[in-house]
């Protein structure tokens, strides 16, 4: 089974994807961490790398290639803004909340001031939206390619999680 797990920055998208792999038994990948793997080789920040990408679509490929790799070797719960895209999958799930919500949410993880986490989430909506629309002819927020949304400003993460475990659990192959 191939779950993807899409969503903004501060969505709550590692939080589900860590739980549904936990609850499922069944691996984790994590694009966004294949992308600030790749700023940390390269010696940027993610803003700096989000700059760099928007001048070609190389380093997008990057992940992406690595993700369909992963893909074809079996399950997994994949977490990342374009899996829903680029990857066939038993269920698409989009998370969605509300901006200041998720700048809130960024300013206390990463324990930085509120207005900072917002500028950053803006930059990098702005950012990846123009490239995912250069590059792949994406709209990003076209929610219609996701079997499930759920609004994560309306559910806690345990709520969230019942959601997208009930919707796993009744696809006709169930887990």
């Amino acid at each position: 089974m191939i779950i993807t797990v899409s969503g903004a920055p501060g969505t709550g998208t590692t939080t589900l994807s860590r739980s549904l792999s936990n609850e499922l038994g069944i691996r984790w990948v994590n694009t966004g961490e294949l992308f600030r793997r790749i700023a940390a080789e390269k010696g940027l920040s993610v803003k700096d790398l989000n700059k760099v990408a928007e001048s070609g679509p190389e380093i997008d490929y990057l992940v992406d290639d690595a993700q369909k790799n992963l893909a074809k070797e079996g399950q997994g719960i994949f977490e990342g803004r374009l899996s829903g895209y680029l990857l066939k999958a038993d269920l698409k799930i989009m998370l969605k909340t509300d901006l200041k919500l998720r700048a809130e949410r960024i300013s206390k993880r990463e324990a930085k001031l509120f207005e900072d986490a917002l500028h950053e989430v803006k930059f990098r909506e702005e950012s990846e939206a123009r490239r995912y629309e250069k590059y792949y002819n994406f709209d990003i927020f076209d929610l219609s390619i996701y079997d499930l949304v759920v609004d994560t400003g309306k559910f806690n993460e345990h709520g969230t999680l019942a959601i997208a475990l009930a919707a796993a659990r009744a696809l006709p192959h169930k887990v």
